[in-house]
């Protein structure tokens, strides 16, 4: 049987070498199991940015399973990384990870189905956390027209091509436009728009020598630079730039169709004293500033991490913060005039969000409320007038960790603060520490379908990417059980 296992295996890689003929097997690689074959009429399609082909953490996928077997869900494979909070970007046969890998922000090319690797690019990087978590990127690659981009967490930009990963162009936007640290380092993912690549820069106008006093550095950080840039996918080369006092957000620009036109929002706001920030509307082709919307608390540590949420045919934009952390500012919807300014719709205190990025979905937000693990929950949001209309805490007891662990009474688990992903008519939601659910959301509450645990790992932060059937997740610290570290795993998904 072992044989048989292996041969399958053998023949398996050569089928894949006829696809991808530079993609080799590397000591960071277990390949665990072939997927499935899709499903004779099942829909695919590519995750090319951080919130997917559409920017609004939705998938056009079809034929995926719903509820999953009693032993859980099988491996393809999976790759040990180093520190990231990153998604993986897929494009055709192309997976593309990004991470810290000793001292070195890493950019990988893996074949989608094998987890072999295509090629790779590395530089030294030099980072340290100011709050003690991970050294490495927070901003996830974005692939458009045969280009990888990447956006590191010291603001290093790079721009790869997809199929060999030759470097086509590089800024250090660090040095170019004086970009502070930030409390996170940089953590925006850029936006590939009509062949530019627009980016909440965050710059300022002094440079950052890390010896400033408080109020000196408070004084430099409340100066305009170059807020969002716009370069060239192809040579690098700048073709507009936007000088604000807002800084970078860990927010990702996104695109929005208002008044049948396409703009590019952005939720920007870094470190400041006190802190400043909002919704900016942009035009794409010129860099122009249509509007500026603020919504920020003065409170000085913020990191806002959730995108705007684009309002299809409506003119409307929802953006959330959870800051500040005794009594946040929540959300807002506001909405678009024929010349693009924004006026208030709605405000509510009971939306405020922390990293995950909103979903809309048939008249209503849903989301994850909550700064902290014990006051998270997953709410359901009106979103035409900002009425809550429930929430819930998915909890659950688990006896098997609890016996891992040498406990006699079962662990009691939470989705915590969860990332959802809306696919063929359910919600996939991955929770904090590892587990996995399918989950049925409407104005009528919240059934839950299946729900498996993946690994028991503190920080699962990241939206999972979903692309050929195939479902990618990345653990960004080690299991609880001690069983395995860093890694992305790919799952099979596909259905009948």
């Amino acid at each position: 049987m072992k044989e048989a296992s292996r041969l399958f295996f053998c023949l398996y890689l050569f089928s894949g070498a006829l696809i991808a003929q530079e993609a080799q097997p590397f000591d960071r690689l277990t390949f665990h199991n072939a997927p499935k074959p899709l499903a004779a009429g099942a829909k695919t399609s590519d995750w090319p940015r951080v919130l997917g082909p559409s920017d609004d953490a939705s998938s056009p996928e079809t034929h995926l399973l719903k509820t999953w077997p009693a032993t859980g869900l099988t491996p393809v494979w999976e790759v040990t990384t180093g520190e990231a909070y990153t998604s993986p970007i897929l494009s055709g046969d192309y997976c593309v990870i990004f991470h810290a890998l000793e001292k070195q922000e890493t950019v990988e090319c893996l074949h989608r189905e094998t987890g072999q690797r295509f090629w790779s690019q590395a530089y030294p990087i030099e980072y340290q956390d100011r709050y003690g978590f991970g050294n490495g990127p927070r901003g996830s690659p974005v692939i458009s027209d045969g280009v990888v981009v990447t956006m590191g967490v010291t603001s290093l930009l790079h721009a790869y091509d997809l199929k060999t990963g030759k470097v086509l162009w590089m800024h250090d936007l660090r040095k170019e436009h004086n970009v502070p640290q930030d409390f996170f380092g940089a953590g925006s993912s850029p936006l590939i728009l009509n062949g530019l690549v627009i980016v909440n820069v965050g710059g300022k106008a002094e440079a950052f020598d890390g010896f400033e006093d408080r109020r000196d550095r408070a004084a430099k950080l409340a100066t305009k630079g170059v807020s969002v840039a716009a370069f060239d996918l192809t040579t690098g080369a700048v073709k507009w730039k936007v000088e604000d006092e807002w800084g970078a957000s860990y927010a990702s620009p996104i695109p929005a169709k208002l008044h049948g036109q396409t703009k590019v929002l952005i939720y920007a706001g870094g470190e400041s004293d006190p802190a400043i920030g909002g919704l900016l509307c942009i035009d794409p082709a010129t860099g122009t500033v249509h509007s500026r919307f603020p919504w920020r608390d003065e409170e000085y540590i913020q990191a806002t991490g959730s995108s705007p949420v684009v309002v299809p045919g409506k003119n409307r934009a929802f953006i959330t913060t959870c800051y500040p952390k005794n009594q946040p500012l929540g959300g807002v919807m506001v909405e678009y005039d024929a010349k693009f300014q924004a006026k208030e719709v709605w405000q509510s205190k009971k939306i405020g969000v922390h990293w995950m990025t909103p979903i809309y979905h048939e008249g209503h937000l849903y989301a994850i409320d909550g700064e902290r693990e014990n006051n998270s929950r997953l709410v359901c949001v009106n979103a035409e007038k900002g009425a809550e209309v429930w929430e819930k805490n998915i909890e659950w007891e688990d006896a098997a960790f609890a016996a891992a662990q040498g406990r006699s009474k079962p662990v009691r688990l939470s989705i915590l603060r969860a990332s959802l992903l809306k696919v063929d008519g359910h919600f996939l939601c991955l929770g904090e520490t590892g587990s996995l659910h399918t989950l049925k959301l409407s104005p009528q509450g919240c059934e839950e379908i299946s729900r498996t645990q993946l690994f028991y790992a503190l920080n699962t932060w990241s939206l999972p990417s979903l692309s050929h059937g195939l479902l990618y997740v990345h653990q960004q610290a080690e299991s609880l059980d001690r069983k395995n570290g860093t890694r992305i795993v790919c799952y099979d998904l596909r259905g009948e």
